[in-house]
């Protein structure tokens, strides 16, 4: 049953945007941001990242299992993160590089290991926008980011994966980002699709997260942002949820 995948679906549908925490073992040192998560009513959890030296992806599944029942997605950044303890997987295919193992070299090598699992396998369209900064993603998956003014390329590029039938675009400037994906980028992003479209990456605050809705995103994701102010949760989902003071005063 794809349940995650079922109520993303059925969130664009009711026009109700989400909103994801994205935890990066190596810097899941407190539960302070989980627990803030809990509070302000956030979606989904991501766990995962582009390199693990410090942390330990089955410890922090395992933390955030014990903590909550917000649906526990992986967000892998090599085929040694996976988990058969959360509940989904995005199985995800670099479409905006040329880098051949992260378009199907990987995944190859990980199918049979999440054959034997019980994750929801979301195949997910995974595109590298240009943040204005160099991002650890773009430099461990030997890809460049596609330039943030080049929207015809992220246009061609969404349509492209949707062709292939992957069922998610996640368009993301990385962690660290100066810079959120272009709001005219995600306006005729989705435009263009007919799959749910998420961005994350470089959403500093409830404003960025707000405009990106607008635009048609409809799934945020944050993570640096509530790794440096997990009080800062609340408020971008008061903006993803349109339900805080922030919007109420037409901020």
């Amino acid at each position: 049953m794809e349940k995650i995948y079922q109520s993303i679906l059925e969130g664009v549908s009711r026009k109700q945007k989400k909103l994801v925490l994205l935890i990066d073992p190596d810097k899941f040192q407190s539960t302070k941001a989980l627990e803030n998560a809990i509070d302000a009513g956030v979606d989904y959890i991501f766990a995962g990242g582009s390199l693990l030296t410090r942390g330990s992806l089955q410890r922090c599944v395992e933390i955030i299992k014990k903590s909550t029942n917000i649906p526990l997605i992986l967000f892998p950044g090599s085929t040694d993160q996976i988990d058969p303890n959360a509940d989904g997987i995005l199985f995800l295919s670099l479409i905006s590089g040329r880098n051949a193992d992260n378009l199907i070299g990987k995944h190859v090598v990980s199918a049979p290991i999440l054959k034997k699992t019980s994750l929801e396998i979301i195949p997910t369209g995974y595109m590298l926008i240009d943040g204005g900064s160099n991002t650890s993603v773009a430099y461990m998956s030997n890809t460049m980011p596609i330039p943030h003014d080049k929207t015809d390329i992220a246009v061609c590029t969404a349509m492209a994966g949707e062709m292939l039938g992957l069922k998610l675009i996640y368009m993301d400037t990385g962690s660290g980002a100066l810079n959120h994906v272009p709001t005219n980028m995600i306006r005729q992003v989705k435009k263009n699709i007919n799959i749910p479209l998420i961005a994350g990456g470089g959403i500093k605050n409830p404003e960025h997260a707000y405009n990106l809705c607008n635009a048609g995103t409809d799934v945020i994701v944050i993570g640096t942002v509530a790794e440096q102010s997990p009080g800062m949760i609340s408020e971008i989902a008061g903006a993803v949820h349109q339900n805080n003071a922030y919007l109420v005063s037409g901020k």
